[in-house]
């Protein structure tokens, strides 16, 4: 089985948070790490991505900036969404060139990666014809969204990822369109069991369920020893140029 280094950042911003993914791509690309799958929570923030409709943002900037909450347009797949605390974020920096050249393929797997881990859980959860992510049906409500995906992909290396709602808290959706999907509205692990979970229950088993899937062996890593392996690598580039 291949590793799969899992590194889990705690709540760290967006654009930090990005600008070490594409350190890593980097680096995975020049075959100086292995995969490595990066799970965080964010501060309050809305991102855009590179298919996303402007006027699916419902808020002002002004109010944005009053409710503390960042937005910042993005190079991943989809529309628009919004990250925060209680929600897990999982960033795959994988090298599909090795495992499978096939990007629906790819989101498939994320797809059923956090559906395993809600089965878990005891929640029953799916996919939906032509809507990208992991729903579940719920009394009342034809369907709710459970976690977004939006991915980007460069010479087979995977960035940005999956967002999987674990206690989030659920009214910062209002501020937007979610994915640009008006009549369907997100929902969490915590409001589908009725008690309080943790960020980290919900990591363990999508860890434990994305290494099954994709057939590799998760290993732990420090954010330290990733910054130690990423700063190796940047120094052999600046000696060798």
């Amino acid at each position: 089985m291949k590793d799969c280094l899992v590194v889990e950042l705690g709540l760290v911003a967006y654009r930090p948070a990005w600008a070490l993914q594409q350190r890593v791509v980097r680096a995975r690309k020049a075959n100086c790490l292995p995969d490595v799958l990066l799970l965080c929570e964010h501060p309050h923030v809305i991102t855009l991505g590179r298919n996303g409709k402007s006027e699916h943002l419902r808020a002002s900037h002004h109010l944005l900036r009053q409710m503390g909450v960042e937005y910042c347009a993005s190079d991943r797949g989809g529309d628009i969404t919004y990250h925060g605390p209680g929600q897990l974020v999982g960033y795959p920096i994988l090298n599909l060139a090795e495992i499978r050249r096939d990007v629906l393929w790819y989101v498939r797997q994320l797809e059923e990666a956090m559906m395993r881990a809600s089965a878990d859980f005891g929640i029953g959860a799916g996919r939906r014809a032509g809507k990208t992510g992991v729903w579940v049906e719920t009394p009342g409500a034809d369907e709710e969204k459970l976690a977004a995906i939006g991915v980007h992909i460069s010479r087979w290396v995977t960035s940005h990822g999956f967002a999987y709602n674990v206690a989030t808290d659920l009214r910062y959706f209002d501020l937007i369109v979610p994915c640009g999907i008006a009549d369907k509205r997100p929902t969490s692990l915590e409001r589908l069991l009725g008690r309080p979970v943790r960020v980290a229950e919900a990591a363990s088993r999508i860890s434990l369920r994305f290494g099954e899937l994709f057939g590799f062996e998760m290993r732990s890593a420090t954010p330290e020893e990733l910054e130690e392996r990423l700063r190796a690598h940047e120094q052999q580039l600046a000696a060798a140029s």
